[in-house]
């Protein structure tokens, strides 16, 4: 039986099946060597090469992984950076098998619930438009917003890559000719897609600027309020397959999360806590090391 190139790298926990589509796209994947292209399929004995490195096939199937973390602002989305800023991939657990695998993406200045998975079936199902999985979002925005502008955004905007749209809306509308109708406001919204920067073009569609904008929820899971920001918890087998569910993969029996530390009491909450703070104090020394470094001598 043969299946889909991009499929079977997934699987292995190399990337996303769009993270492969790309690979193969730039000429990093061969088979049986030859150079691969999107479109191929591959057996069991087929040889698969990425970077030149052959990839050894895993027989065992590594136990689905899900991770939460709470990000920042100001880190990005990378694996890594050549200007050496933050990413969320710095604090993340070493794995044995594969690798981690973001759910999507959040620019720079958006916070909030970011999921990572070791399975690339799952975090392409959770990220394709044909799955409708719902993001939600708490948004500050500056400017008059009317019902009219929420009931135009949930009606949808032509916008250059097309028509975009929000789910639901909720929050208050500042009454017309009072002293707040122009002061930031709070809105949730949910959509069921994850285009580059789309809620905040929707809002500034309508001449609103989003100033403030966290994820709280991708499909069924909520962000863990007490989850400190730059922190992550990994995610016992309920929600692990609640994830699974939505997006019509089989269940997961096994898991690693022990659920004695199901909880984030006090003492898991001051460990964290401390691990983020310690982070940034490497990064900062780490920095100025490099400045000081590349300082010329006088």
């Amino acid at each position: 039986m043969t299946e889909k190139l991009q499929k079977v790298l997934a699987n292995q926990g190399l990337g996303s099946r769009r993270e492969m589509e790309r690979w193969i796209e730039q000429g990093r994947v061969s088979v049986n060597g030859t150079l691969a292209t999107l479109g191929d399929r591959v057996d069991e004995t087929g040889q698969i090469r990425v970077d030149g490195h052959l990839l050894s096939r895993q027989t065992e199937q590594p136990v689905c992984r899900v991770l939460m973390y709470n990000k920042p602002e100001g880190e990005l989305c990378s694996r890594h950076d050549p200007e050496g800023r933050d990413t969320v991939f710095d604090r993340l657990p070493a794995i044995r098998m594969g690798r981690w695998i973001a759910v999507g993406r959040l620019d720079m200045n958006t916070s909030g619930l970011l999921l990572f998975t070791n399975d690339g079936e799952l975090a392409n199902r959770l990220m394709h438009p044909k799955c409708e999985v719902e993001r939600e979002y708490a948004v500050r925005v500056f400017g008059d917003v009317t019902h009219q502008t929420l009931n135009t955004l949930k009606k949808g905007v032509q916008l250059e890559d097309g028509e975009a749209k929000f789910l639901s809306i909720s929050g208050k509308v500042a009454p017309p000719s009072s002293e707040e109708e122009s002061m930031n406001r709070w809105f949730n919204v949910t959509l069921k897609e994850g285009r580059n920067r789309e809620v905040r073009r929707l809002w500034e569609s309508q001449g609103v600027q989003v100033s403030r904008l966290i994820r709280v929820k991708y499909g069924p899971m909520d962000l863990q309020k007490r989850l400190p920001q730059g922190a992550w918890v990994e995610l016992g087998l309920e929600d692990v397959n609640s994830l699974r569910d939505i997006v019509q993969l089989p269940e997961e029996t096994q898991t690693m999360v022990d659920v004695r530390q199901g909880k984030l009491d006090h003492a898991r909450l001051s460990r964290m806590r401390r691990s983020v703070k310690k982070h940034k104090v490497r990064k900062e020394n780490g920095g100025v090391k490099k400045r000081v470094a590349r300082t010329p001598k006088r």
